[in-house]
């Protein structure tokens, strides 16, 4: 989820009735901590790849964190009461994250393994503009705050459930119209009925649309293995080191481009996006030298 959901959420919580001077500062910064990663942004889009959704959203510091703010904000007294909103946010947050298509490693540091219940797209507006209201709405009438915030939480959690529904029911479907080995379904932006998969048969992926609405099943692309020693050049690369890291689904292609050769490294899990998302591009010349490798979103 994006930054400003997560402060929504915080938000929210805050609502349900906690009234100490400091519980809006800790919960907005609790529900914000986790992207604390955001920093390794800073050596590239590769490396925010490979970090984000790291360290910083497992486990441990899920607990390390509320710790520290409850010593920063309840040294005196209050140590439990901090330490306990914190928890509520940091863990709103992972959960959140855990919701998305985008892996989470939320075992980490003792399992580095990325997980994704692959329920909603990266950012959801109505998940985004129902806290909003529902903070809106808390602000101008105080004294129903607190049922307007458990109301908005039991309809979140209730739209997380409905998506959880038909991305079961979309898995299903699509089993009775591909035969495959394994069955990848993603989220789209914004739409409830049609779902992005990636599904593997053998060495082949195939990508496409599964259509509960219409009840059908449209393949856009068939992947076969490519052959070509410089891909396993390319993988030598940082960038590519980093993405295949995070990909589930990659997929490596080349181009010749005059004198040049092209490798280009794929997640199929984001190939409905037109344009180059997802994707890693190493650029040799004639004489097989690395000219330039990059990552793009």
């Amino acid at each position: 989820m994006d930054p400003v959901t997560h402060a929504l959420t915080g938000a929210t919580i805050n609502q349900l009735g906690f009234k100490r001077r400091a519980s809006m500062a800790v919960l907005l910064i609790s529900s914000l901590a986790p992207d604390l990663d955001y920093v390794s942004r800073f050596w590239g889009a590769d490396v925010f790849l490979r970090y984000h959704r790291g360290i910083t959203h497992g486990i441990a510091a899920l607990f390390i964190f509320p710790i520290i703010i409850g010593i920063i904000f309840g040294y005196r007294k209050g140590f439990l009461y901090y330490f306990f909103i914190s928890l509520l946010g940091y863990g709103a947050h992972i959960l959140m994250d855990l919701a998305t298509q985008y892996g989470t490693r939320v075992l980490s540091p003792l399992d580095w393994e990325a997980y994704s219940l692959d329920l909603v797209f990266i950012i959801d507006p109505y998940i985004t503009l129902g806290l909003l209201l529902c903070v809106i709405l808390g602000w101008k009438n105080r004294k129903r705050a607190p049922m307007i915030a458990a109301v908005t939480l039991v309809l979140m959690v209730s739209y997380f459930a409905g998506r959880y529904y038909l991305h079961e029911e979309a898995t299903d479907f699509l089993k009775t119209k591909v035969d495959a080995n394994t069955y990848a379904l993603c989220p789209l932006p914004n739409d409830f009925l049609r779902w992005w998969f990636v599904a593997r048969s053998g060495d082949e992926y195939l990508t496409g649309f599964a259509d509960l609405f219409a009840q059908r099943v449209c393949i856009q692309e068939r992947y076969k293995p490519v052959r070509d020693p410089l891909i396993e050049r390319s993988r030598e690369e940082r960038a590519v080191r980093n993405f295949l890291y995070f990909a589930k689904y990659p997929y490596a292609d080349v181009e010749k481009k005059g004198d040049r050769t092209v490798v280009i490294w794929r997640e199929l899990a984001y190939s409905f996006r037109a344009g180059d998302h997802f994707v890693t591009k190493v650029v040799f010349d004639k004489r097989g030298r690395v000219l330039s490798s990059a990552f793009t979103f």
